[in-house]
């Protein structure tokens, strides 16, 4: 199975820039957005074939997320109960048989880590709602989880210590994670792999020369590990700040 995950910064302003030649070009069973910034009613994808499920932020033209997927869930979830954002749509969950599937856009600390306290509280919550799925069923855990985890995750890693997004207590709840039962796709299989960014600045020649971060990713229990077939960055496809990401896994 094919699973795609992107942050689009807009779902509607990337289906100008492109999406859509890129979604029929993939061709994927599963393929998961964040920050749609739209409201229902305000944009209608034609994905002939493709069941679809979104969760709008309240906010207008804010965070939100969809999934796009050729196979029918058994049952779908919206959120988790977390009090300070669920009403921001950054979590859904689809149940398969054999497995789980949660598409999420973290919250940022924003610049100053005004919301830093709030986030590493979110963190602890979606670990502890991830473990419990993990209970139960493997788990496919993606998106834009705003947080470049090592140093290699990011081209200037020294002057960007304590800043947000690379902070000590952000990158610690990824340790966490990483070490109660799931694995990085990507470093798993690429671990020395440098210069492997899914988001760019919009300054001015920022992504041309590649002056990123990686902070996009596929995770998964780590019982799926021996089933992952591929795992990718697609840094030249266009249409957004960040680039959109693959796993394809038997499953």
């Amino acid at each position: 199975m094919k699973f795609i995950s992107w942050n689009v910064n807009g779902i509607r302003a990337c289906v100008k820039k492109g999406f859509l030649d890129y979604f029929k070009e993939m061709d994927a069973d599963f393929f998961c957005i964040q920050e749609t910034k739209c409201q229902a009613g305000q944009i209608e994808l034609l994905l002939e074939g493709y069941h679809q499920y979104w969760n709008y932020a309240e906010k207008k033209g804010y965070s939100g997320t969809a999934i796009f997927t050729k196979h029918k869930p058994l049952a779908v979830k919206y959120g988790i109960g977390e009090e300070e954002s669920e009403s921001e749509g950054r979590i859904i969950t689809l149940e398969y048989d054999s497995f789980y599937l949660v598409n999420v856009y973290v919250p940022n600390a924003q610049r100053d880590l005004a919301r830093l306290p709030k986030r590493l509280l979110w963190e602890d919550q979606l670990l502890h709602y991830l473990k419990e799925l993990d209970g139960l069923k493997p788990v496919i855990y993606c998106g834009d989880l705003n947080v470049a985890h090592e140093t290699i995750d990011l081209k200037n890693p020294k002057t960007n210590i304590g800043n947000s997004g690379f902070t000590y207590e952000e990158r610690g709840k990824m340790t966490k994670l990483l070490h109660s039962g799931f694995t990085d796709t990507f470093r798993h299989f690429n671990p020395d792999k440098v210069d492997a960014f899914t988001w760019w600045s919009y300054m001015n020649k920022v992504r041309e020369r590649n002056i990123g971060w990686r902070i996009d990713y596929f995770i998964v229990s780590d019982r799926l590990v021996d089933y992952v077939r591929d795992t990718d960055i697609h840094a030249h496809i266009l249409g957004s700040d960040h680039c959109p990401i693959l796993l394809e896994i038997d499953l």
